[in-house]
């Protein structure tokens, strides 16, 4: 068995019904690259065979009343392919935006936790004779980079299928008696845990003060509950709405090139922008910039006080958007000096602090308290924590096959949260930067403006690189 890190474990404790913490990606396919032409059992059957190989994929939740720690994954030794791999229809004429609203509602679905928590629904019906492919993982499961490192195991260099690696087929997370549970919860909970939150308070102590100086000067990350008020700072219900879109990796890395920032300038440039013209159009801008939470992954970093690693490997960045700014080639120049100082102060902070924190996290305490959080709408009755999640994941830079069908577009999507309800996803693959927007029907039914709203802006940006425009960018 293998216990859950504190943070892995909190998106279970944070989930609710309206407040869903599923991770998807959603893929649209050839199929006429599949070995011995596509067909659904096929496919789902060549999944079974990968799943043989993928050990994160054949595991399970396990607790019982005695375990007063986080759950474990154990190993489904009743592990059936026709709980996870399932097939509709995309609505006619079969595009983009119909498989959105397809997968609108299945993101917005709870996964069955007596089972592994992922599955696959096939899409078949989209235009010119294409399917499309929605893997739902549960955030206790991955965070982006392992979304990332996960495709990069199920996609393949070439139509063939691959061979299995002898090593990981044999792989297992084992079983856990309820002995097993309640003995090593017990340790961890009593024993190692009163340790390390010893470590741990010294080292939170001057976090705040910090933070407050780097606030009042203007130097650092905005504070938490200080963002402007937007439609998407409310409570949640339990519908989605998604918005998929494509930009040209070349055009990006043109205006990249030409005005000597980085890719993710352009991304907070651009989400900025879009953000701007989406509440501009429906008369909701505010004059303050809008803040973001960019999630850092933090692989690498040292693991001192924490007894499990765990999968979820990330932090948050929080950094001001260039909302407020009405010219393109400045709004670059501002997100670029607004990352550099939140990046300076966020380098400061231990990259265990939130981890470590996070196993504390109680379990029955926390979803009894989220659920009266949601059920009481107390999101509507405080200030903003900040006001959407901006993701940016490097991908594959070569063609890629997902169960022998050629990938023509691999768009992300991750949840959001009571109070926090937008979450901007982009990834990057193959020749395409990837953009995936989730929301919640009820604070914005009409997100895919927003997606078009990313095409508008850089379209300003390329007309400003054809006109040999330039920007000062060295005090960023």
């Amino acid at each position: 068995m293998e216990r859950l890190s504190g943070l892995d474990a909190s998106f279970l404790y944070l989930e609710t019904s309206s407040q869903v913490m599923n991770v998807a990606t959603i893929l649209q396919l050839d199929p006429s690259t599949v070995p011995g032409g596509y067909s659904f059992a096929a496919m789902r059957a060549e999944m079974a065979r990968r799943v043989t190989a993928l050990p994160s994929l054949r595991r399970k939740l396990a607790d019982s009343l005695t375990n007063v720690d986080h759950p474990v994954w154990i190993e489904d030794d009743d592990f059936r392919i026709e709980r996870h791999v399932h097939r509709i229809a995309v609505p006619s004429p079969g595009r983009v935006e119909e498989l959105a609203q397809a997968c609108s509602h299945l993101i917005g679905q709870v996964l069955d936790r007596k089972k592994p928590l992922w599955d696959i629904w096939i899409l078949e019906g989209m235009a010119d004779g294409k399917i499309a492919l929605m893997l739902r993982m549960h955030h206790a499961c991955v965070d982006g980079a392992t979304v990332a490192d996960l495709l990069g195991e199920l996609a393949t260099a070439t139509p063939e299928p691959p061979e299995l690696d002898p090593e990981r087929v044999a792989t297992t997370a084992g079983a856990a008696s309820r002995r097993d549970l309640a003995v090593g919860g017990a340790v961890n909970f009593f024993l190692q845990r009163p340790v390390a939150a010893l470590k741990l308070v010294p080292k939170t102590v001057p976090v705040p003060f910090e933070w407050f100086r780097r606030v009042r000067s203007g130097q650092g990350m905005p504070a938490p509950f200080l963002a402007p008020h937007t439609r998407f700072n409310a409570p949640l219900s339990s519908r989605r709405s998604i918005a998929l879109t494509q930009l040209p990796i070349a055009d990006v890395k043109r205006v990249k090139d030409h005005f000597g920032v980085k890719m993710n300038d352009i991304v907070l440039a651009l989400a900025g922008g879009a953000l701007r013209e989406y509440l501009q159009a429906h008369n909701e801008l505010p004059d303050a910039p809008l803040v973001g939470l960019v999630p850092v992954s933090v692989r690498g970093a040292e693991e001192k006080d924490l007894v499990e690693s765990g999968t979820n490997k990330v932090n948050g960045m929080f950094t001001r958007l260039p909302s407020n700014v009405a010219d393109p080639l400045e709004r670059i120049r501002v997100a670029r000096e607004y990352a550099s100082l939140s990046k300076a102060h966020f380098h400061e902070i231990d990259d265990n602090i939130l981890r470590s924190f996070a196993e504390f996290a109680p379990g029955n305490s926390m979803g009894a308290i989220m659920r009266l959080y949601g059920d009481r709408r107390v999101a509507a009755l405080h200030p903003p924590v900040f006001n959407a999640i901006i993701s940016n994941v490097a991908g594959p830079s070569s063609e890629m096959y997902m169960l022998g069908g050629r990938v023509e577009s691999v768009y992300p999507l991750a949840p959001i949260f009571h109070g926090l309800g937008l979450n901007m996803t982009v990834f990057s693959a193959g020749t395409e930067l990837n953009v995936g927007l989730l929301t919640c029907t009820d604070l914005a039914s009409d997100i895919s403006a927003m997606a078009r709203a990313f095409h508008d802006q850089l379209a300003l940006l390329l007309d400003a690189v054809d006109r040999g425009e330039t920007l000062d960018v060295s005090e960023g």
